[in-house]
């Protein structure tokens, strides 16, 4: 398969800045042995397909008092996995790291990581996790919810790189489309919910009247 132009260059221009992150995270790895790749392997087949993050979302809408903030948080995740699944991934059509170099090949064998299929750009896994922890952090905004939110997505963009099976500039530029994607999230259903609170109203005067 040719390699697009959007894919050559993303390689040529983060090069230096993959290569680094990804060899310090490899480096990691030789000094734990294998004694982290249960857990990175644990979170992102968590993350899968955005499983954990869809189901704390429909979790939250559960209960009236947080159904606003799980209903922000799962359309942030489905913008977000349209934007990165069903357009960038094919548009720009950058094959994963250990597809790309016989050393991040090595390094991808070393983690003991499962087999990856499809493209590497960006990152699915760091785009819903990004699209829902901004989206919590969006609606119930407090240091709690921006702690736990940069844990979750520090963590998620730790694991898909130690496993290389994301370069480090797939996990930025998911993180970049996660917040634009709960960002709009919030404006769709804040204003969504004002129009139902305002039609809700002036049903109410009318039956009073």
């Amino acid at each position: 398969m040719e390699t697009t132009a959007l894919a050559m260059w993303l390689n040529a221009a983060f090069a230096l800045f993959d290569a680094t992150v990804l060899g310090a995270l490899h480096a990691l790895a030789e000094a734990a042995g294998f004694a982290l790749t249960p857990l990175f392997g644990l979170v992102s087949l968590l993350g899968e397909k955005g499983a954990c993050f869809f189901a704390l979302a429909l979790a939250l809408m559960a209960f009236r008092r947080t159904r606003r903030v799980g209903t922000v948080m799962l359309v942030a995740i489905c913008l977000g996995a349209i934007a990165s699944n069903v357009v960038l991934k094919d548009l720009i059509a950058r094959p994963r790291p250990f597809e790309s170099s016989g050393l991040y090949l090595e390094w991808w064998r070393f983690a003991g990581a499962a087999p990856e299929d499809g493209f590497s750009f960006p990152s699915g896994h760091m785009t819903a996790a990004a699209a829902a922890m901004f989206a919590l952090m969006l609606a119930r905004p407090s240091w709690k919810t921006a702690l736990a939110g940069s844990l979750a997505m520090l963590l998620m963009g730790t694991a898909r790189c130690y496993l290389v099976a994301h370069y480090p500039s797939d996990v930025l530029a998911a993180l970049v489309v996660g917040a634009l994607a709960a960002l709009v999230a919030q404006i769709v259903v804040t204003r969504a919910c004002s129009a139902f609170d305002a039609r809700a109203r002036r049903s109410a005067s009318k039956a009073k009247a």
